[in-house]
């Protein structure tokens, strides 16, 4: 199956931010991709926005359903994040997948907030509890990582515990000391020790990193940006890799701590 990755810098223009995303589907689904994977803040970046509240209860629903129709009109599934109004003081941070005819597969609101290197998250957004989610797109089960959730191996371990052998990373990659070299060095890791595949966008706004990436199952980097402020790549993911990676490498079968249900 062929996956794009796409990466950009959205600003507080939300129609604007939605035209991009949707001549960026286009792109990708001309290039023969079956998915095209998004950042985290596609809808608006929380710099561009003096209230994230005001801005998920203006903007989440027409953004949801602009992505439905992007979508259906490319017959492409989609991928992508913005933030959800919660009925309360703070919105969601919430990725959606949409398949390639505009049903709404899955949304996954954000469970582990970005509290660290001197940010707190926690005070602009709400912490999600709905747990992991999967979603099947074409031959595969795909896992929806949101950002910070990467630095928590039991969170992708999770998801391919539920099924998943692709896991989807949209970010918003903040820049600083070791934070490039963090970020290569995770997505590697979490494809090495789940032998599956990984496929990273981030956005490129001033605050981030790009850095676009996708990794097979043995950790080899097959696909990558670097800081190109609007940019994607196409690549094929296979199950054959998968297979290869799982018989030299049977991680999962030589485990004796099992998370989640046995």
């Amino acid at each position: 199956m062929k996956v794009a990755v796409a990466q950009f810098a959205p600003t507080a223009d939300v129609p604007g931010n939605l035209a991009v995303i949707e001549e960026m589907t286009r792109e990708a689904a001309a290039s023969g991709a079956r998915l095209v994977v998004f950042p985290e803040e596609s809808m608006i970046p929380s710099e561009a926005t003096p209230s994230l509240r005001e801005s998920a209860v203006a903007h989440w629903a027409g953004f949801r359903e602009a992505l439905t129709r992007t979508a259906a009109a490319h017959s492409v599934a989609v991928i992508a994040g913005g933030y959800e109004d919660s009925g309360a003081s703070l919105p969601y941070n919430t990725l959606v997948a949409v398949d390639s005819d505009g049903a709404v597969l899955g949304q996954y609101r954000k469970m582990h907030l970005y509290d660290a290197f001197d940010y707190k998250e926690s005070r602009e957004v709400q912490r999600g509890e709905n747990g992991p989610c999967v979603v099947r797109i074409g031959d595969f089960n795909v896992g929806l990582v949101n950002c910070y959730d990467l630095r928590f191996p039991e969170f992708t371990r999770s998801l391919v515990e539920m099924g998943a052998d692709l896991l989807s990373v949209s970010a918003a990659w903040v820049r600083g000391p070791l934070k490039e070299d963090h970020w290569t060095t995770l997505l590697r890791g979490r494809a090495i020790e789940n032998t599956c595949w990984v496929v990273a966008s981030s956005l490129t706004t001033p605050a981030c990193i790009g850095m676009s990436m996708a990794v097979d199952p043995l950790g080899v980097v097959r696909a990558a940006l670097g800081e190109e402020s609007r940019a994607l790549f196409v690549v094929d993911v296979d199950k054959d890799r998968i297979d290869t990676a799982r018989t030299v490498l049977p991680v999962l079968r030589n485990r004796r701590i099992i998370i989640g249900p046995r």
